[in-house]
Formats: structure tokens, sequence, C-alpha cells
């Protein structure tokens, strides 16, 4: 079985990846990573059957709808959330398959009326949402929240499984991945060690945080599963054909920048030496070495397409970053540098620029 999980920096949510038989499905995708998401599921060869949210979020929008648009994956989410275009609204006690493997269904409301664990099908580890937290658990204060009933659904559904069994939660503040039913068992402070519920209601009923900053926009779209208002965006650029791999960078294949050379600035970010050896460099191409790129991007138009060369790819990536950041919209690294130009036959020069 394949198992990533990824993270958004911005709300500190883990999105994670499961695939077996070239099946996957994916648990809380968040809508921004989907460009992210989709390179690693190309990159690995699966295709995505499902995504599954473990709840209405409240702090970022799920990316469930615009996976659907690009791969056609079904939706599944509470029965409970009350949702718009839910393909499979789930029930304690179903089974999402994929490949051979599935997981099943827990419902573990109070965090939200809806709130779901996945639990993988040998119990060896299981993904609580915000119903559970890594030494702590989800708030109970709205979205019909309730810690009475937070508390049986951790005892009754989450902390009941095998000591060994991995935990994985929506998101942790600290960084931190993974717990262990043990553990929280052990070392919970909400929910671990001798607490009973009354000493979990008074704890929970006293906060008094303020609502997430992004309630009012998040939750209704995500009772839409993420389906905007208005257009969506494109993922893809459109200036070119381009493939986003999983480091972040956009590719052009040969073909693609010999269709599109006269449309797009080439720099070259190899040594002077390479520029003119045995690989040549690509007709118009503009040699400004990495190493003094950061100093010398004023000579390029940011607003043309701009596509970095250099021997094997590795160089022109980093160089695809830096222009990136520097603001240049329209930015791809060509996949392969030189060494794939040359052997696809493409024309080259070997004069200096």
């Amino acid at each position: 079985m394949i198992f990533r999980q990824l993270f958004d920096p911005i709300s500190s949510t883990y999105t994670y990846l499961l695939g077996d038989g070239g099946e996957a499905v994916l648990i809380d995708p968040v809508y921004e990573q989907v460009p992210r998401d989709l390179a690693l599921l190309q990159e690995l060869g699966l295709k995505l059957s499902a995504t599954l949210d473990t709840h209405v979020h409240a702090d970022h929008v799920t990316g469930a709808w615009r996976l659907q648009q690009r791969c056609g994956s079904a939706i599944a989410v509470s029965e409970m959330a009350g949702a718009e275009g839910v393909d499979h609204p789930l029930r304690h006690g179903d089974r999402i398959q994929f490949g051979g493997r599935h997981l099943s269904v827990r419902a573990t409301p109070g965090h939200t009326s809806g709130c779901l664990t996945y639990v993988l099908d040998d119990e060896s580890m299981a993904f609580t949402g915000d119903s559970l937290l890594i030494r702590g658990c989800g708030r109970t204060d709205f979205q019909q929240g309730s810690p009475q009933q937070l508390f049986s659904s951790v005892h009754d559904q989450i902390l009941s499984l095998p000591p060994a069994c991995l935990l994985y939660p929506a998101h942790d503040y600290r960084g931190i991945t993974v717990t262990s039913v043990a553990e929280e068992r052990r070392y919970n402070p909400r929910l671990g060690g001798d607490v009973d519920v009354g000493d979990f209601t008074g704890h929970m009923n006293n906060l008094n945080l303020p609502h997430p900053k992004l309630i009012a926009v998040a939750v209704p779209a995500n009772l839409r599963c993420g389906k905007p208002e208005g257009d969506a965006p494109t993922d893809t650029p459109d200036w070119a054909p381009l493939t986003l791999r999983f480091s972040g960078v956009w590719e052009i294949e040969p073909m693609g920048l010999l269709e599109h050379q006269k449309q797009v600035q080439i720099v070259d970010v190899r040594e002077a030496p390479e520029f003119i050896d045995r690989l040549g460099h690509i007709h118009g191409a503009t040699l400004v070495p990495l190493s003094q790129l950061t100093e010398r991007m004023g000579k390029f138009d940011k607003e043309q397409p701009i596509v970095a060369v250099c021997r094997s790819g590795v160089r022109s990536a980093q160089a695809s970053v830096l222009l990136t950041k520097a603001g240049f919209g329209k930015v791809a690294n060509l996949a392969g540098g030189m060494l794939r130009w040359k052997i696809e036959g493409y024309p080259v020069e070997s004069d200096p620029a």
C-alpha cells in the first residue's frame, strides 16, 4: 500500500493519500493544494477514485469538487453534514474500497455533528479528523458540537482501537505528524488517563475561543463540497502544454518548447563553457548562469512566458523557483534539459550568443 502525509502550511491541514492496485483515495484535500495532489497522483501512477472529508471544515475549503472536475473522483462525506454534490453520503459502518484495501467509516460526532473517522482494514492506522488531535481534540462550541458526544465518540470509536494503531489527525499546529491509541489513552490531557465526561465537559465549555477566521467562507463553501461561486480558477497555465511536478515546478516537454519557441523567453542557466559545448544551446536562448540569475532578472519581461534551461533540468528547476518568487507569472522548466533536447534531435547552436 502507498501512504503519503501531505501538509498545507496556511491552515496546518494534513491531507492523506492512500493507494493500492493503482487506485487511491485522498482524505481531507485542500482546495489550493489540488495541483500538488494531482502531480503526486500522476507521478505515483494512481487513479483517484474518491475524496473523503472527515467533516465540514471551518478553517479551509476542501479540494473535493476541484479534484472531481479534474479526474472524475467521487465525493464522500458524512450524510449528517447535509452537503450538496455528495456522491457517497457516508454512514457509520460503511466501507470505502481502493484496490485490494478498504477504509471503515466510524461516526465520531462531537466536534461537529458530521465528523467521521476512517479506519484502515487491518486497524493499523486511523484518520481522526478533528475528533481527536495529538494531545488534544477539536472544539465543541459550533456546528452542532457537543462535549458529551465527543467524549463518547473518542472513547467508543477511536481509543477502543488496538493500542498500536497509529492515529493521524486533520491538523497539528506544532508540526507533530502522528500519535497512537496507546499514547492518547495515557497522555491526552483532555481525554486520556482518568478524565471522565464531567471533567471533559467542564473543560470544553470554558475554552472561550474566538471563531475560526475563515468560518464564514469555509463552511458555506464546504457545504457545496468546495464548489466555488462563479467561475473556478484554471489549474493549468494556458500559454503552453505544461506538467506540474510534485516539487511544485511546471515543466515543458522539448516538443512543446519547439512549438512555442517564438512566443517565449529562454534563459539558459548553465556556465558559459557549457553554452557552447557538445550539447550546444537553443536558438534565441540568453545565457545567464544560475549564480547570476537573481541580479540579472531585470533584463527579462515579466509579462512574457519564460522557460529555464540547463544540462539535465536540475539547475533550471531551481531557476524556475527563483523566477516565480521574483514575480514572473509564466515560468516553466525544460524537462530533461539539453540532454533530452539533443537526444530527441531538435536543432542546437554552438556559437556564443
